[in-house]
């Protein structure tokens, strides 16, 4: 009786292909849309997620997001280095300058200053030298696609041993690295924490913040709480930092209502499609249920035929949809689309796939249900 229900529904052709096309479109809507919602979720913390080295950060109580510079006096971080359970401590550099390229062009930067000790803060892949070539006089670390896009010269990425201006100041290229790719999408420039602070403008605080790690066995959030009580700066751990700015985003742009709107209408229209179609296949084939029920099927064997129905179909537009997707990511892999999808994004659209279609297959249960076997001598 199952195996019937599949060729009732594929022999009629036109509706099945409709259901089908409903529910891609759906699963297509739903995981593009949630993937690049994903993909600009992660740049927004993707310095946090790179600098991996540290457990804390330690920053002015006012900030608001990972972005939101308030510097500290490079003295403040002997007091963070004095709390007990502070296994180290150095400081970081972060904040935007202009650099001139030799072809008499301009742009902004990302420029990250990291410990000219122990290089905590590196970038978290190097393609192209070594961190310790930051020693060398000038030196400076660039991104990769920063150095192929905005910091070409006329189509030709910036190379090792090129050189450029960084406000007035000689900087030359001693490596390449991989980093996430930045909210605003600037090219990204790591050098020493000493060059950075001779690179910007003199003020009186540079130190954007304080990244540390607890003594093996302690945990970071009692540290952190040590922290906060004894110096009265703001410490977070990466986890609740990357929160702290995710949560900036949800409150203060409409980012995620935009993409949550898509999404919902991608659901919508999936519902509208997929289950209309469906539902009007269960219509026309209420003779063929009432059948069934004469030769003494019950309702829930022609529930289940009604069930295999839809899960059929979500199936196949759940991986025609998910197919869909995943070109659109080979096709934009190497432009300025964010997009990320991970494993339980694919879980998650599979799961609103089959919502659309239980939901819909509940309405045509409940009229199969109720339908008189008389029906197949009416006309």
């Amino acid at each position: 009786m199952l195996l019937i229900a599949l060729k009732m529904l594929i022999t009629d052709r036109t509706k099945y292909i409709g259901i089908v096309i409903g529910l891609s479109f759906a699963a297509f809507i739903i995981s593009q849309q949630s993937a690049i919602l994903v993909g600009i979720v992660n740049r927004t913390f993707g310095f946090v997620t790179d600098t991996s080295q540290a457990a804390i950060w330690v920053m002015d109580p006012t900030v608001q997001y990972i972005d939101d510079i308030k510097p500290l006096k490079d003295t403040d971080l002997y007091r963070v280095r004095s709390v007990e359970g502070v296994d180290w401590a150095v400081p970081l550099y972060k904040g935007t300058i202009q650099a001139r390229l030799h072809t008499g062009t301009f742009q902004t930067c990302i420029l990250i200053g990291i410990d000219d000790a122990s290089f905590i803060g590196s970038p978290p892949v190097m393609l192209e030298g070594k961190v310790e070539d930051l020693r060398i006089d000038g030196g400076i670390i660039v991104d990769k696609v920063g150095a192929g896009s905005k910091l070409s010269s006329h189509g030709v990425p910036l190379r090792v041993g090129d050189e450029m201006e960084l406000n007035d100041n000689r900087a030359v290229v001693v490596g390449i690295c991989s980093v996430s790719r930045t909210f605003q999408s600037q090219p990204v420039i790591y050098t020493t924490y000493s060059r950075a602070t001779t690179f910007v403008p003199s003020q009186r605080k540079l130190l954007s913040f304080i990244i540390a790690r607890p003594r093996e066995g302690l945990d970071p959030q009692k540290v952190c709480e040590k922290i906060r009580s004894i110096t009265g700066f703001a410490a977070y751990t990466s986890q609740d930092l990357k929160f702290l700015t995710l949560s900036y985003y949800v409150k203060y742009t409409g980012i995620f209502v935009n993409f949550g709107v898509a999404i919902l209408l991608g659901f919508a229209i999936g519902t509208a499609i997929a289950g209309q179609t469906l539902y009007n296949f269960t219509l026309d084939n209420l003779p063929y249920f009432g059948v069934f029920k004469a030769m003494g099927a019950d309702n829930t064997l022609l529930a289940k035929m009604v069930a295999l129905q839809a899960l059929f179909v979500s199936a196949i537009g759940w991986g025609i949809g998910m197919g869909g997707a995943a070109c659109f990511a080979l096709l934009t892999a190497h432009s300025e689309m964010s997009f990320c999808m991970p494993f339980w994004l694919y879980l998650g659209s599979g799961f609103s796939i089959l919502l659309i279609s239980m939901a819909t297959s509940y309405i045509c249960v409940r009229k199969v249900a109720h339908v008189d076997p008389a029906i197949v001598f009416k006309s």
